[in-house]
């Protein structure tokens, strides 16, 4: 039975529709109510709801054998997990922002706002940046508004919310999609489902793909 930590939300839906695609199906899971744990022994599955953000956690303690997690969780809290595979879906970028009539000034630290402070870090590090991290765990767009930052670095899907508050997108640090993650020890007892698991996935994937190409 291999245990797999799906993201609660749109990104656990569209993940659960590819695992159910590459044959890992589980009917009760679509029975609804609040229950958490869904299982189907006959294809070797159990599935379970987690916090989008807690998912690398379950897998890295060995709760779960798998899981799904985006890339900006993977970075940000660098979890002890192997990452198996791309699942081209969740796409979204991180990335820097500003009001539009920003203009940077190397004499002064620059105050960045993000829930992503180990990211940006890192980004401003290597651009060898001076800079005044501002974590913060919501509404990141209010931050320079207000006046409490110069940019921001958060995650940008469609870009609505920026232009609605005459934000505007200075570099992109990263694309980012959701990931398929494994607990290390895990992995070792359960190489071959785990294989198996995959090559299924890559398979969807590439129809889809080939799907895509040939509209």
């Amino acid at each position: 039975m291999l245990n797999i930590a799906l993201p609660k939300g749109r990104l656990g839906e569209k993940v659960l529709e590819l695992f159910e695609a590459a044959s890992y199906t589980c009917p009760s899971i679509h029975e609804g109510g609040r229950k958490l744990v869904f299982e189907n022994v006959e294809a070797g599955v159990r599935y379970f709801w987690v916090k989008p953000s807690d998912v690398a956690i379950y897998v890295e303690r060995g709760t779960a054998d798998l899981g799904v997690a985006g890339l900006d969780i993977i970075k940000e809290s660098e979890p002890d997990v192997y990452e198996l595979l791309d699942l081209d879906c969740g796409k979204c970028r991180m990335a820097v922002a500003a009001p539009k009539d920003f203009r940077d000034d190397p004499a002064l630290p620059l105050r960045v706002a993000t829930k992503f402070s180990r990211i940006a870090s890192a980004y401003y590090a290597k651009k060898g940046r001076q800079i005044d991290l501002i974590h913060l765990n919501g509404s990141i767009e209010l931050a320079p508004i207000l006046g409490l930052s110069d940019v921001i670095v958060d995650i940008v899907e469609t870009g609505t919310t920026l232009r609605e508050n005459d934000l505007v997108i200075l570099d992109t640090i990263m694309p980012i999609s959701a990931r398929l993650i494994a607990n290390k020890s895990g992995y070792k007892f359960k190489t071959e489902e785990t294989k198996k698991l995959c090559e299924r996935l890559s398979a969807v994937l590439a129809g889809r793909k080939n799907e895509g190409k040939r509209s």
